[in-house]
């Protein structure tokens, strides 16, 4: 095995599980997060002679995979099917398990680009600019997805606006 080869199995092997929560978020559902994350480690290890900086793999895996889970919802369309099932995560406190539950039944209700940028928002706590850089739109395509899913969620509980947008920064 050559260093390269080591070095990408090292990287899979610490941020696989992590990436497949995130790769979760973005589908909605476990076998489509799989399959997310399998394709793009694929495209991140032919490409990985071209990472200056191994300290940003995360980052561009985490691109990479938004933009291929684009590519994707862009081919088949925009059409959603709701899930009944939650992220896989192990979480000692079972307030915290029905607030995650709750925060991912409230996600499922939006469309794949308004649910993909809440996500990088607020699960990722990322910057609206590198939001629009990973999913490859304008600022305030951006901010415009992030205000209607928050309006759109707002619609589906509005007693609970507070609760679950704390939940939502804390949901990672």
């Amino acid at each position: 095995m050559d260093e390269r080869d080591e070095e990408f199995t090292a990287f899979v092997a610490t941020r696989s599980g992590p990436l497949l929560r995130y790769a979760y978020l973005l589908t909605g559902d476990h076998a489509s997060a799989e399959d997310l994350l399998q394709s793009t480690l694929v495209k991140v290890y032919l490409s990985w002679h071209k990472i200056a900086d191994h300290r940003s793999v995360d980052a561009y895996t985490r691109t990479a995979m938004t933009r291929t889970n684009i590519s994707v919802w862009r081919k088949v369309g925009r059409r959603e099917y709701a899930t009944e099932t939650t992220p896989d995560e192990a979480v000692e406190d079972r307030h915290d398990i029905d607030e995650r539950d709750g925060m991912w039944a409230l996600l499922q209700t939006l469309g794949s680009r308004q649910r993909t940028a809440l996500v990088l928002r607020f699960y990722e706590d990322l910057p609206e600019a590198e939001i629009a850089d990973i999913m490859g739109c304008s600022l305030g395509t951006v901010k415009s997805q992030i205000s209607r899913g928050l309006a759109n969620l707002r619609k589906v509980v509005p007693a609970r606006d507070q609760v679950w947008e704390r939940g939502l920064g804390h949901a990672g």
